[in-house]
């Protein structure tokens, strides 16, 4: 078996809903799960953010 060979198998998106193991203190302070959603969106925010250039006031 060669290095070069990847994994046949397709990949799956994981559920939005899985928790990814860490939580947060939401400003109640009951402990909230971090979910996979929450990651993507985040994520999403950031690459937005990096793509509009800071408004100045």
């Amino acid at each position: 078996m060669s290095l070069q060979q990847g994994n046949t198998q397709p990949k799956t998106a994981p559920n939005p809903q899985t928790p990814v193991g860490g939580s947060i203190i939401g400003p109640d302070g009951k402990e909230i799960t971090i979910t996979e959603a929450m990651v993507q969106e985040a994520c999403q925010k950031l690459e937005q953010s990096r793509r509009d250039p800071a408004k100045k006031d």
